[in-house]
C-alpha cells in the first residue's frame, strides 16, 4: 500500500472517529454496548501506540499541528 492511501486511510478513520457521539447515546444502549464500545478502544489504543512508537522509534517527534 502506498504512503498516499495509507494517509487517506488514516485521515478517513479520524474523520469516522470524529462523527462518534457517545453522549449522544441513550444510557440503555451505552450500558448495552459498552463490552464492545472498551474493546475497540483499547484494540484502537493499542495500534495508535504502535504506529507512534515506531515514529518515535525512527527518531522523531510528534507533535499537535499548530492552529492557523
Amino acid at each position: 500500500m502506498s504512503t498516499n492511501e495509507v494517509m487517506g486511510r488514516l485521515e478517513a478513520a479520524v474523520s469516522a472517529l470524529g462523527d462518534v457521539d457517545v453522549s449522544a447515546w441513550p444510557e440503555d444502549t451505552l450500558k448495552e454496548r459498552i463490552g464492545d464500545l472498551s474493546t475497540a478502544l483499547v484494540a484502537l489504543d493499542a495500534v495508535l501506540s504502535r504506529v507512534a512508537d515506531e515514529v518515535r522509534a525512527r527518531g522523531l517527534r510528534i507533535e499537535e499541528p499548530v492552529p492557523a
